[in-house]
């Protein structure tokens, strides 16, 4: 008799080191990120952010060198440690930095200053000179040039900050200022300030809200891990209730605000808070409206394939009630992606302030730059930001699939590891490294030329022709769904490393391969399932925004409700996401653990099946509905697995 060929796929067999190459240059990159930071470091950039220094090129709290060309340099400010600015509400958001000159004190104004003669005698008294250098106190209030080299008066009262030695105001009129550069909303300043108002009178109502979107998401974890089989219904009622009655409350809301508005009902703001409130009512009505009709209509056409999912969940909550730690994976992702980002800030403003300081011949001033091929530091360290951050989510994906993929295919889930979430970690830090480097910068080399090419498009805004415009979105749109694709891929990819261990080509084409053959399985299966978990994030989006209607509505004179509701509704979806996201990357690594059971077992003895039975009993319904056709499977009888172990 023949031999058998081995099947290409060999369930927790063997484990080797996959992508030792690609490893060895992350972590040079990895080394690379770090010499820029010892760079920025070691050129003083860190001692500048840190202490501050003057618009001369001083370090406050230091001896300082003389700077050639600058007269005012080389001052010894051991007594100055601290950074004063003369206009310090005068920021320039495009080039960050300040458009005042700056000076290093001895001690920040803690009260206002309102003349010239205030200047001086708190000049004299504290020994800090809040007029340029080459001024002495004694001259402050007849020098020809104290309009531009001393500060503008009145001085407010300021504050330094614990470890950046700045003089910040206390006045919070000040950062009017810094919104209004951040924000273009309209051009009306006044509807800005209304809104930024409501913000700050409703912050109390946004905080609870936020907590509210967070504690939906553990019970919407909880409900998928215990009461499963009946989660697609609870679901799909309480999304349709919801949907429709907050498109009423909505209705009801603009249709009682605007007859308020007609009977000249009072408003602490006045008519134009009432006017906003009104319009603001009608925008979410009406969106709500078409929302809920597109949604009842999708809902009525999948309402068969809908119903097939509540078996794949069921398997995936058994996953949750085996492996809870899961449930806490986003956590520690999220704190991982924090502190990169931090350091990644902090390395970030350290080459700011680094390089070699150069006067500005038009103002005098000096200023820190790096030049030559420094300068490409920058971009190296943006190249660091995704790549890296996109290894982090990476190393969360097959952690999950590592997971998911032990218990699948542990017969006997009595003999699983007793933590199987961190013997995954484990394996992924051992063994898969490279992958996930690998993978992660193929992603990172499609997302480049997408923001790059975004950041074009927003620059030419207006100044480019109608066939310019659509090719340049049109790009933007197709490396958008190229990156979907590939994230699709690398994570089935991440799975089939997690069965296999081998490398991330390999991975990708046989992953790619099971799902070919599996086309319509991933069409009801998979994509229905995601439909689903859109659903739980509606569900918790729409509760919160609710709640939030509710709330800001016993606050309809003090506030505007455009943007504390926006607010709350973003940050309910990222907190939703983040939680069910965990549960579809356990729906997809099931999916593809069950076609490579189904390819290489057929329920004869010595060929169990690994799946349990509300699986196998959820592909015969599929078939008994003519979901499946013959020639989408194997086509063999699925008996479930009694044979060296317990079904799950």
């Amino acid at each position: 008799m023949p031999r058998q060929s081995k099947p290409n796929w060999k369930p927790l067999e063997e484990r080797s080191c996959t992508d030792i190459p690609w490893l060895i240059v992350f972590i040079l990159f990895c080394i690379g990120m770090a010499c820029i930071c010892g760079f920025a470091i070691a050129t003083g950039a860190a001692s500048r952010l840190i202490s501050g220094y003057d618009s001369y090129g001083n370090t406050c709290g230091q001896r300082n060198t003389k700077i050639e060309g600058v007269d005012l340099s080389g001052r010894d400010m051991r007594e100055n440690k601290y950074v004063f600015f003369l206009q310090p509400c005068n920021f320039d958001m495009i080039n960050r930095k300040f458009r005042s000159i700056s000076l290093c004190v001895s001690q920040c104004p803690a009260t206002e200053l309102l003349t010239y003669n205030d200047l001086k005698q708190f000049a004299l008294n504290n020994g800090s000179e809040l007029c340029t250098y080459d001024i002495t106190p004694t001259r402050y209030a007849s020098h020809p040039d104290r309009q531009t080299k001393c500060p503008k008066l009145p001085v407010p009262p300021s504050k330094s900050v614990l470890l950046f030695h700045r003089c910040i105001p206390l006045d919070i009129a000040c950062y009017a200022e810094f919104i209004k550069a951040f924000v273009t909303f309209v051009s009306d300043n006044s509807v800005l300030h209304r809104v930024t108002a409501g913000v700050m009178a409703s912050k109390e109502i946004i905080m609870g809200l936020c907590v509210l979107a967070l504690v939906l998401s553990l019970i919407m974890m909880v409900v998928i891990r215990y009461i499963s089989k009946v989660l697609v219904w609870i679901l799909t009622i309480l999304v349709i209730v919801c949907s429709i009655g907050g498109t009423g409350v909505l209705w009801w809301l603009y249709v009682d605000h605007r007859n308020a508005l007609n009977n000249n009902t009072p408003s602490i703001f006045g008519k134009e808070v009432a006017e906003d409130n009104v319009k603001a009512l009608l925008v979410y009505a009406i969106g709500a409206t078409v929302f809920t009709v597109i949604l009842l209509i999708v809902m009525f056409f999948m309402r068969k394939r809908v119903a097939l999912t509540i078996a794949l969940f069921h398997v995936a909550g058994k996953v949750f009630i085996h492996i809870p730690l899961l449930v806490l994976q986003p956590f520690w992702t999220f704190l991982c992606l924090m502190l990169f980002w931090v350091y990644w800030i902090a390395v970030l403003l350290f080459l700011g302030t680094a390089g070699t300081p150069i006067k500005n011949n038009a103002t005098d001033l000096v200023e820190y730059k790096l030049q030559g091929p420094l300068q490409y530091m920058v971009w190296y360290h943006a190249v660091g930001l995704i790549w890296i951050s996109e290894f982090i989510l990476a190393f969360q994906q097959m952690t999950i699939a590592g997971a998911v993929v032990t218990y699948y295919f542990t017969r006997n889930k009595s003999q699983m590891p007793a933590t199987p979430i961190l013997s995954a970690m484990a394996r992924t830090l051992r063994y898969h490294l490279g992958t996930l480097a690998k993978g992660s910068f193929i992603i990172t080399l499609v997302k480049i030329p997408r923001l790059i090419l975004t950041y074009i498009h927003s620059q030419l805004k207006g100044k480019e022709n109608a066939c310019a415009r659509c090719m340049l979105k049109a790009c933007v749109c197709c490396l958008w769904c190229l990156e979907k694709c590939l994230a699709y891929l690398n994570q089935n990819a991440y799975t089939a490393t997690a069965i296999n261990s081998t490398s991330f080509c390999t991975s990708a084409r046989d992953a790619f391969l099971i799902l070919v053959e599996n086309a319509l399985r991933v069409a009801a299966i998979n994509t229905v399932g995601d439909f689903v978990l859109f659903l739980g994030k509606v569900l918790i989006v729409s509760c919160t925004a609710f709640a939030g209607v509710l709330a800001l509505n016993y606050q309809r004179e003090y506030t505007v409700w455009v943007l504390p509701l926006l607010i709350v509704c973003l940050f309910a979806y990222l907190v939703a996401h983040c939680f069910l996201s965990v549960f579809e990357n356990v729906v997809d690594v099931l999916f593809l653990c069950f076609a490579v059971d189904t390819k290489y077992n057929d329920g004869s003895p010595g060929r169990e099946y690994y799946m349990d039975k509300a699986l196998m009993e959820f592909v015969e319904n599929s078939k008994k509905m003519g979901l499946y056709k013959p020639g989408d499977g194997d086509g063999r009888e699925m008996k479930p697995m009694t044979r060296g172990g317990t079904l799950a």
